[in-house]
């Protein structure tokens, strides 16, 4: 895989901060693209919430009822950790095909084309009678929601150039919430409904619909049609990593395998952690809550993370004070999960939120636009590769041991080398360096 196949710029695709050219009609007319733009970017702004609040749910609405599920489709506890690492299978494989979708039809439509696969995965996950069939129609809804993921950043420097930070943190709020509110609501939602987990799962294809409506008005706004780039964003940038091979960067490999490790710990704990709580005796009301909890803690850290690693020449102790978090959290759980549950979810909730901080790495690793974009690509795709066998050899474990100890060691025991590519990703160099 290239590295131009995977990447995509704001140059490939037009800004919406590029003002139409004025022609013999007198100032009726900039006046009324400045009334459009105004339109278009407060739809972006709706439509970009509404898609960030749906870009969790398929996950974890999952874990709280994995237990009814399992039951239901007669699942193995390997099919079930296979089920929990579907995500980052779907977010390497389907979020390559991101860019070249919106160089064809333009990023609107392919967000509007995400959410509606993505309401369809949802619709069919409850006619599932067979184990294959819900992984199937799981496949369909992440899918979605990978191409969308990718094209979020894209959607923000094309419609808010000036103003990427703050409306990142507004996409990155939604994101976060969409993920606490699925894990908090689905299993009182399923009591309400029956107490048919089918109806619980399904009902979130409801909210996937909606998103797709502001996306609508979005649609026709394709590359060719739209206004042409600004061209001072055009041409090389100065420090751009040139040709060589994004692989050859040791500091790319040691993000990739950190993305890959943080990404392996948030999937595990989104697909386990509920049923952590369940076999020790917590309900499933409250399991779920406690995974609400966990996600929240993301929101704020969201925002202070990405500003306090910006001021750091090295990022690295703040990997190794994530991962401190995340022992102290996985030793309760390994000793006392039922004693403080709330203390262990919160505990690895701020280890999780070693996202952000890998983002802001991905971000600080680069001098050029264009180099980020490159490692970004590597990193997201390798990373997500990584991050497959975890939960599935969690889901083994489990079901080899019948409980819980030997699974959270092994979750523990991945922070040692999370901590160690942190500390080497988190070093002050850039890739251009090593290219």
């Amino acid at each position: 895989m290239r590295d131009d196949d995977t990447a995509v710029t704001c140059d490939d695709l037009p800004s919406a901060g590029t003002r139409a050219a004025t022609g013999s009609a007198g100032s009726a007319g900039p006046t009324r693209a400045a009334r459009a733009g105004t339109w278009t970017r407060r739809l972006v702004t709706v439509g970009m919430v509404a898609a960030a609040l749906n870009l969790r749910p398929a996950v974890t609405s999952l874990g709280p009822l994995l237990e009814e599920v399992r039951q239901g489709l007669h699942m193995s506890g390997t099919v079930a950790g296979l089920l929990t690492s579907v995500p980052a299978f779907c977010f390497a494989v389907f979020g390559v095909a991101a860019p070249r979708l919106a160089r064809r039809f333009g990023p609107g439509a392919v967000v509007c084309a995400g959410m509606a696969v993505i309401t369809a995965g949802l619709l069919l996950r409850p006619f599932a009678g067979a184990a294959a069939t819900f992984v199937v129609a799981s496949v369909l809804a992440l899918a979605g929601i990978a191409v969308t993921n990718v094209l979020m950043p894209v959607i923000v420097k094309r419609y808010f150039p000036d103003r990427v930070g703050a409306m990142t943190g507004v996409y990155s709020m939604a994101l976060a919430l969409g993920t606490a509110i699925a894990a908090a609501v689905t299993v009182p939602m399923t009591h309400a409904l029956g107490g048919s987990w089918r109806l619980g799962l399904g009902a979130w294809a409801l909210l996937a619909a909606a998103a797709a409506l502001p996306w609508l008005g979005l649609v026709r706004n394709r590359p060719g049609a739209a206004p042409a780039p600004d061209p001072s964003a055009a041409g090389p940038e100065p420090g751009a990593a040139g040709s060589g091979r994004i692989t050859r960067s040791r500091t790319a490999w040691a993000l990739a395998v950190f993305f890959g490790l943080q990404a392996t710990g948030a999937y595990i704990t989104m697909g386990w952690l509920p049923q952590i709580f369940r076999d020790a005796g917590v309900s499933a009301d409250t399991a779920g809550v406690l995974l609400a909890a966990t996600m929240a803690v993301g929101v704020p850290l969201s925002f202070v993370l990405p500003a306090v690693a910006g001021r750091m020449r090295r990022q690295g102790p703040l990997a190794v004070v994530l991962a401190a978090f995340g022992f102290v959290g996985y030793a309760g759980l390994w000793l006392a999960p039922a004693a403080a549950p709330l203390a262990w979810a919160l505990l690895l909730g701020v280890a999780n939120s070693a996202f952000p901080l890998a983002l802001t790495m991905i971000g600080m690793r680069s001098r050029s636009g264009t180099g980020v974009v490159r490692l970004s690509a590597f990193v997201q795709s390798t990373g997500y590769l990584i991050s497959i066998p975890g939960p599935i050899l969690v889901g083994t474990l489990y079901q080899l041991t019948g409980g819980w100890s030997l699974p959270i060691a092994l979750m523990a025991g991945l922070m040692v080398p999370q901590i160690v590519a942190g500390l080497y990703a988190g070093r002050d160099r850039h890739i251009e360096d090593e290219l």
